[in-house]
């Protein structure tokens, strides 16, 4: 075969193998869900204190060395902490809380901006929590690949952290 017309294919199929990325999502969720046995504002407590996040923050489990330093008040809107560890650096910020919720803003510096919801129903025998990350893909092919497997890379973390919740939870 003619070398001009096998590189002609090879590129027209890397374009259309790029081009079938723009078909992917371009927003990535990962959602975790866990009955605690602890009523709604226990959990709002912990949840909208940087400090008091700390005690449930799944990132310590696997990083005891994790550097956090908070920031803003002491609870609610404009709570947080910057930190650093083997996973990488950036800060997390409340930026909504409600009687059955709390929402933060994380900045993950050129790793993008995810959002964090942890939403809370009261449920026989205590709460169902509910903790949901969401990214924006945006237009990079690789990035929108890598949001197939978000689920795979970040289930786990949100588990570890309710179950930290779970066992915090009611203590406070």
């Amino acid at each position: 075969m003619n070398p001009f017309r096998v590189t002609l294919i090879a590129c027209g199929m890397g374009v259309a193998a790029i081009g079938a990325t723009y078909l992917l999502p371009n927003e990535g969720t990962v959602e975790r869900r866990l009955t605690v046995k602890a009523q709604p504002d226990e959990i709002v407590a912990i949840l909208a204190s940087a400090e008091a996040y700390q005690r449930i923050n799944p990132y310590r489990n696997n990083d005891p060395d994790l550097k956090v330093e908070t920031f803003g008040p002491t609870s609610g809107v404009g709570s947080g902490f910057h930190f650093a560890g083997k996973d990488g650096e950036g800060a997390q910020t409340v930026t909504r809380v409600t009687k059955n919720s709390v929402t933060y803003a994380i900045d993950l510096g050129d790793m993008g901006q995810p959002r964090q919801a942890v939403s809370m129903l009261p449920v026989a025998g205590g709460t169902e929590v509910v903790w949901q990350m969401t990214m924006d893909l945006g237009m990079n092919p690789v990035v929108r690949v890598m949001g197939l497997f978000m689920d795979g890379m970040l289930g786990e973390t949100l588990e570890t952290g309710l179950s930290n919740l779970s066992r915090t939870a009611g203590q406070a």
